[in-house]
């Protein structure tokens, strides 16, 4: 299923708790260098990622060279955000189509973040859906432009007060496009405590007729940051992705590699397994013990055959081998058709049907 399939199809009402998609963040970690971008579609492919997200833009068209860093300059050192973006601008148009290609032999689906017009245009031709970076949730012009090609919107939150969501859900959704609305913290790396997970509710509270998601900037780790998510009802789950977690640069460090998406995977196994079932129902394994430790009705005296059973005659045992005491109303007032006992089990063929 495309994501762009997993967003118009979601259920609001359907169980909190899904399986996720899951967006493997590729970013700009190929360096430009098409044999990289390559090497991290084909990790991410088997990792068990839903699809790989790059980002397109140009220097001059994001940022003005004026421009200062905002991230930990001990693990990225460049100090504009300029001259950062002007080393990994190389790809463009013919290196998306040639990576959109490969994509679709690899069989995982692509996805860029487009950061200005031109890119966004040619991107429709490669992917059903677009995505909208933190950075741009204010950007209410782009934000048309991008609603314009008709196609789900992936919106993240980062560094943003409710206010501002309001904006530019109200924005999307008066356009008529599918919404999925990441929780987002923008600070690289996040540290745990301050992942403010709790927000997923305050989205998913807010804006019920968007698709809840989570991008997320934390360590690694063990995974537990997006195995949370996923119990808090994110279903679409956003994670930066590298090849090699020990490269310098502002990507890398914070990054999962095939490694980490797979040991999640495995985490996803064990919680679906554990979680099975949405609906309440007995199970077939239940069986043994709906029959020996439920209980049955049982005469606390003799009764007489012609006798009424009055409700002085009733109490309740293991197991449940004869009447439940749920069916007790229907039972008071008919009549013993032979003598019965103290403690014995009550059944249906023991009783008038009057």
């Amino acid at each position: 299923m495309t994501l762009a399939d997993y967003i118009t199809s979601f259920e609001a009402h359907a169980p909190v708790i899904h399986r996720p998609f899951l967006i493997a963040e590729a970013g700009v970690n190929h360096e430009g260098s098409m044999d990289l971008a390559k090497r991290l579609v084909d990790e991410a492919a088997a990792g068990g990622a839903n699809a790989i997200k790059f980002q397109t833009y140009k220097a001059d068209k994001i940022a003005a060279r004026e421009s200062p860093a905002y991230w930990d300059l001990t693990k990225e050192p460049t100090t504009s955000q300029h001259d950062l973006f002007k080393k990994y601008d190389k790809f463009w148009k013919k290196e998306f189509e040639a990576l959109k290609r490969y994509c679709d032999e690899v069989g995982i689906e692509f996805l860029s973040t487009p950061f200005d017009v031109e890119s966004a245009t040619f991107l429709n031709d490669l992917m059903g859906v677009y995505k909208i970076s933190s950075s741009d949730l204010t950007n209410h012009p782009f934000i048309d432009f991008l609603c314009d090609f008709g196609k789900p919107i992936l919106l993240s939150t980062g560094a943003s007060d409710m206010d501002e969501v309001f904006g530019a859900v109200q924005r999307i959704e008066a356009k008529g496009n599918p919404l999925c609305l990441l929780h987002c913290i923008l600070n690289y790396p996040t540290p745990e405590a301050n992942a403010n997970l709790g927000m997923i509710l305050d989205l998913r509270n807010r804006f019920p007729g968007a698709v809840p998601g989570y991008s997320d900037h934390t360590v690694p780790g063990d995974m537990g940051v997006l195995e949370a998510a996923v119990l808090l009802g994110a279903p679409v789950l956003e994670k930066h992705f590298t090849h090699d977690k020990t490269l310098p640069g502002n990507d890398h460090y914070h990054a999962m590699d095939q490694h980490d998406l797979r040991h999640f995977i495995g985490r996803m196994d064990v919680l679906f397994e554990r979680l099975g079932s949405f609906r309440r129902h007995a199970l077939p394994a239940e069986a043994p013990a709906r029959r020996n430790a439920r209980r049955s009705l049982v005469l606390q005296r003799d009764v007489p055959a012609g006798q009424a059973i009055t409700r002085a005659d009733l109490t309740w045992k293991r197991p449940a081998f004869g009447i439940s005491p749920q069916h007790i109303e229907d039972v008071l007032g008919k009549s013993a058709v032979s003598d019965l006992k103290t403690d014995d089990i009550l059944y249906w063929d023991q009783l008038t049907r009057s």
